[in-house]
Parts: C-alpha cells; structure tokens; sequence
C-alpha cells in the first residue's frame, strides 16, 4: 500500500472515530470512502499520454499576462507559477479595458500590481493587501494599498466599508487554509456579479482549505425537485450566487453569477421517447 493511501484510510477511519463520539450523520462515511477512491485513482495514474508540444503550449497563444511577465527582466519582482497564466487569462479575459476593480492580497514586491494594470487597462484600480508596512510605497493613483492581517475578520470589515465592491480576487497572500479560508468567507459576498475570485498556491496533498472548496461544490450541487409535470429544481441562496468552482494545480477559481437564476429546468425537446420510465 502506497504511503498516500496509508494516509487517506488514517483519514477515513479517523472520520469513523468522529462518528461514534459525536454521531455523524451515517451519509457521511460513504462520501469519506468516494474521497479516498478518487484520490487513489488519480495517485495510480499511469495512462499513456502523447509527448507535449510546445508549439500546443495554452501560454503560446495570444495572453498578454504571459507576455508581460515573461519580457519582465527588470524591476519590481515578479514570482508566479508558469502554468497560473493560462487560468487567469481564461476567467479575467473578459474584463479587460472594462472599468474594474482588482483586490490582490499579498504584494510582495510589487510587480504583480503593474502587472494587472498593463493586462486591464486604463480604467482599473488596483487594491493591494499586504501584512508589511513597508509595502505602503507602491501606493499610486491607480493603486491603493491596504495594511492587514488577511486573517482578521475586523479588518475585511473595515476594507469592505472603504471599497464598495470588487470585480477580481486574486488570493496570493500568507496561503495558510486558515488564512484562505476567512478570505473567501469575508470577500466572496463582497464580490460583485460576474466577478472572480482564485486563490493561488493551493498545494500538498490533504490540504484543509482543498477540502473546503469541495465542501462548496458539495452545496453548488444541492437538488430538490419542485412539483409539476416539467422537470425544476429549486436554487439555494448559494447557488444564486456562485455560478462555477473550478480546480486547476494549485489554484481554485470561483466565478459568481451574473444573474440571479429563479430555479434549475430541465425542459424536453422532440417528439419520439423510448419508453424506459
């Protein structure tokens, strides 16, 4: 048995402990074992793949972010996973040249900020959040810096008096699944319609704050029927709010709703049925 597998049945049967002191709901466990299943599944991976292309590369077509990062030799200091530019240009895509406000918690030192400027355009603002004060100098007109722990609740409650609301969310700040997950917690309902929200550097195997993405999809995939001869499902408050969760290596992105959907239908076209119901 493979140590990855040793771990994920630690955690199972850790969850079965649980369930004896503190009576889990029995629907639990089954669930725990599917988590087990998949994450063996995926650490067996062996299926033959054809060898890259470079030229097939998603970084060489058209992303400006790329662009820009790559041509940027000199100046603020500028660190990303190579593999990070494909998500962003795929969900922020359509916001650029848009009036848009951007909240990038963990500044650094710095080169990220000019960064979404250039992608954006002109008519961004950039919101910078960082826990060092000396990371006040890269405040300009376009760029407002704010001082804080991301793990403070008080202080996203004064951040959310002073900024109305924000567009993009890029969570690239102390990456602990505490700090993240108070973030998402304090910011998510702070985030516009249609507007994103990725959080970087979502790494290692069991991560908490991994497992707390899942346990918005568990919700993001909530279903009860409404009575009628049309087949309804009735929507949640969450799902009126967040249109798609997304996993991509270390990196999870969380789209919210443009509009606010009444209910889920699932209408019948054509005229021939097989009749197996």
């Amino acid at each position: 048995m493979s140590r990855l597998s040793r771990s994920l049945r630690r955690i199972r049967d850790r969850f079965r402990t649980v369930r004896r002191l503190e009576r889990i709901p029995s629907q639990v466990l089954p669930v725990v074992s599917s988590y087990v299943r998949g994450s063996e599944y995926a650490a067996r991976w062996s299926a033959a793949a054809p060898p890259a292309d470079d030229a097939d590369s998603p970084r060489r077509s058209p992303n400006p972010l790329w662009d820009y990062f790559s041509q940027h030799t000199a100046g603020p200091g500028l660190w990303k996973w190579e593999h990070y530019f494909d998500v962003y240009h795929r969900h922020m895509q359509r916001f650029v040249g848009r009036a848009v406000d951007v909240l990038e918690i963990g500044i650094y030192s710095g080169g990220s900020l000019g960064m979404w400027q250039a992608y954006f355009g002109s008519q961004c603002h950039v919101h910078g959040v960082d826990i060092e004060p000396a990371c006040r100098a890269y405040a300009k007109e376009e760029v407002t810096v704010y001082i804080g722990d991301q793990a403070d609740r008080s202080f996203w409650q004064q951040f959310k008096r002073e900024v109305a609301g924000i567009d993009v969310l890029i969570d690239d700040g102390g990456h602990t699944p505490e700090q993240q997950t108070v973030t998402l917690e304090e910011l998510l309902p702070h985030l516009r319609p249609g507007g994103v929200y990725l959080c970087e550097d979502v790494t290692g195997l069991e991560n908490r704050f991994a497992a707390y993405a899942a346990g918005l999809v568990n919700q993001l995939n909530a279903h009860t029927l409404l009575p009628g001869e049309e087949l309804k499902s009735a929507v949640t408050p969450f799902q009126q709010a967040v249109y798609a969760i997304h996993f991509y290596p270390f990196v999870v992105v969380i789209e919210k709703q443009l509009t606010r959907p009444a209910e889920f239908v699932a209408p019948r076209q054509g005229s021939e049925w097989q009749p197996f119901l």
